[in-house]
């Protein structure tokens, strides 16, 4: 960091990220010049012969010609394994080297050319050399074009806007210059965003629904990114740094104390309860995701088992499943709930944006009406995801602030829609007027899920809601205070989902910004010690994260261009009601439903290992999910399949406790 400025324009790469990618070509290099130095010497009494002398010269210039990169190439490693991530200084000569190294791609590609042509014109020559020339061709050729693939992903499309302003310090920018650089830079990102993202989803369709979304997803990004400095291994090297730290600060933390009093027997039956429905409601957040959760659970033997139902034609007058016409999908749910045919309602694989799967079914052993909401599979869902910025619900709950996240509330609207207008709550409840209903969900679907619940809770006043790992930047302090009343949520461990915000991304920018600037090491060893630590575990001291003198306060603020404008004291950037970030129209701080059930690790069970994991469950307050937490399991924990092991696990644990009471007290925090 910053971002090297070659040509007159900005690349996505710093001058401290050619160390692996150098050493590599080094390598690489190093082998191919032994390799041909070794064919001249014990083959070159072999090149009298026609067209020997074209191939004695081409081996003589390609041995100098790559000694001469070796030496290049050597140097461009030397220089980026200097100074540290935001001390570029000693790198200075790196842009330098490079034109030196691309000069050198031309008579490297004029002489493959040549050796080419060579080759094809028949020579009769050893074959062994033959031989040895064209894979020398060969390797050249692919070098180069890998060197090309490498130049297009590195292309930077804002670097031509960021390029003028690379030495301009804050005295040369007065307030009215930098707003129109960061007004121009948003709205070139924004552009630019929005640019990718339908090239990524081009197969998702043009309606409505969907230019909104990728309006609203690319203002994300360009809100989040456009005012930072950030090339992708900072951000990598930013990550291990903060797990590191977070680590060290863990362990160097007293044990917890001793609350004062054992939690009462209606808390802890609260919790036993809530767990129990947890473990069994599980099962239709997981059916929800059809198939492809249900093979992944079960690789061996879960294609056996729906393979029938795959091919099986219903007749109409159990024609229930709505959208697909999926019958592999309707197998899996039958066996991942247990229930029969004639206890569905209605199962809709219908998937676009803002319009999720869900299905209903007659949970006769809780007697309930389930609705559960699948959660993020497919590109539509993730569009969903990204449409974070926050909408007003109309809602006749007694509650003021009635906002929550724009994409999930849609999600959930479409989906009450389905249920109220279509008739297929009224025809559960005809079958069983005595059920209660239970929306639940996974992730997306558990986010959807709780606003769902929200949105009837008006017509059934006993509608209960359980969310699995739901996202935290979902409602309104004022809806999520009015939630606690009939949602639950279950939370992993480390799962980064129900910590993931776009306040708490924020958050994270900046932690990972001051961490990398105050760090003193460079950037090659921060990812090489990354590797070992997530690997193998270690000490986390090693990974020094303060400067000598350093303050706390130097850098709260992200960084943009090689002196950083931020930092300094640009008057542009400013926790006001003028960043986008905190602006409280669009991104206001946004909370999880309910109250917060946490299951955690005790312990470790290794880096490999998750079998041997043990967990407590205890409340939790959502004040405990207000940072995001780095590490290998925040993705896993996440992962439906993982959650209801551990759901399996601390059910089975509390049941045996009930049952021998006398094995020590029950780990509970109530909070």
């Amino acid at each position: 960091m910053p971002g090297m400025v070659l040509f007159g324009r900005r690349w996505a790469i710093a001058s401290d990220d050619l160390v692996f990618p150098g050493f590599f070509e080094l390598s690489l290099r190093v082998v191919w010049w032994i390799g041909i130095l070794t064919l001249y010497l014990m083959h070159r009494g072999k090149l009298d012969c026609a067209g020997g002398v074209l191939l004695s010269s081409y081996l003589i210039v390609l041995i100098v010609l790559l000694a001469v990169i070796i030496c290049t190439v050597s140097a461009i490693v030397c220089v980026s394994m200097k100074g540290t991530i935001c001390n570029p200084g000693p790198r200075k000569s790196m842009s330098k080297l490079l034109y030196i190294r691309l000069a050198l791609f031309l008579p490297e590609m004029v002489w493959a050319s040549l050796g080419a042509a060579w080759i094809a014109d028949d020579v009769q020559c050893d074959k062994t050399v033959v031989n040895g020339i064209i894979a020398t061709v060969v390797i050249s050729w692919i070098i180069i074009i890998s060197t090309v693939v490498t130049i297009i992903i590195v292309f930077d499309p804002l670097g031509g806007k960021m390029a003028p302003y690379p030495s301009a310090g804050p005295n040369h920018l007065d307030s009215h210059e930098s707003s129109q650089l960061f007004s121009g830079l948003k709205t070139a990102a924004t552009s630019v965003w929005e640019t990718r993202i339908k090239f990524l989803c081009c197969c998702v369709g043009n309606d409505d629904h969907t230019r909104v979304a990728f309006s609203s997803t690319a203002e994300l990004f360009s809100t989040y990114f456009s005012d930072t400095d950030l090339v992708p291994s900072d951000i990598a090297a930013g990550l291990t740094l903060l797990h590191q730290q977070q680590d060290n600060i863990r362990n160097s933390q007293e044990p917890d104390e001793v609350i004062s009093h054992s939690p009462g027997p209606p808390q802890e039956a609260d919790l036993d309860a809530e767990l129990a429905n947890c473990h069994h409601y599980m099962q239709f957040a997981a059916a929800a995701y059809g198939w492809p959760l249900y093979i992944y659970r079960n690789p061996f033997t879960g294609l056996c088992k729906i393979g029938g139902d795959c091919c099986r034609n219903r007749t109409t007058e159990y024609d229930l499943v709505g959208g697909d016409q999926l019958h592999c999908h309707f197998g899996s749910i039958l066996h991942t709930t247990g229930l029969q045919y004639r206890d569905f309602i209605h199962i809709s694989f219908h998937d676009k944006v803002y319009e999720l799967p869900f299905l209903v079914a007659l949970d006769h052993r809780k007697e309930s009406v389930v609705v559960a909401v699948r959660g993020t599979m497919s590109l539509q869902d993730i569009l969903t995801d990204l449409s974070a910025e926050s909408e007003t619900l109309s809602l006749e709950c007694g509650v003021q602030d009635c906002s929550a996240h724009k994409g999930i509330s849609q999600a959930a609207r479409y989906v009450y829609q389905r249920l109220v207008n279509d008739g297929i709550l009224s025809q559960a409840f005809s079958i069983a007027p005595e059920y209660q209903l239970v929306v639940v969900g996974h992730s997306l679907g558990a986010g959807a899920a709780a606003v769902l619940a929200i949105m009837l809770r008006n017509s059934y006043p006993q509608v209960r809601c359980y969310a699995f790992s739901p996202p935290r930047g979902l409602l309104s302090k004022s809806l999520y205070e009015y939630s606690k009343n009939f949602i639950v949520s279950l939370v992993l461990g480390k799962d980064v989902i129900p910590r993931l915000s776009v306040t708490n991304l924020e958050d994270l920018k900046k932690r990972i910004l001051r961490v990398i600037a105050h760090c003193n090491k460079p950037k090659y060893k921060i990812l090489l010690h990354g590797c070992w630590y997530e690997l193998f575990g270690g000490s986390p001291d090693n990974s020094p994260t303060e400067l000598d003198g350093g303050t706390q306060g130097d850098l709260t603020q992200p960084l943009l261009g090689e002196q950083s404008l931020l930092t300094h004291g640009s008057p542009t950037y400013s926790f006001s009601s003028d960043s986008p970030l905190e602006s409280p129209t669009k991104y206001p701080p946004l909370y999880p439903p309910g109250r917060i059930i946490h299951l955690e690790e005790e312990g470790t069970s290794g880096r490999f290992c998750r079998a041997a994991a043990q967990y407590c469950a205890r409340w939790s307050h959502e004040s405990q999910f207000s940072k995001i937490l780095i590490g290998p399991k925040m993705l896993t924990d996440h992962m439906p399949d993982v959650l209801m092991k551990a759901l399996d696990s601390v059910v089975a644990d509390r049941a045996a406790f009930l049952l021998c009471p006398a094995g020590g007290s029950l780990n509970v925090d109530v909070v």
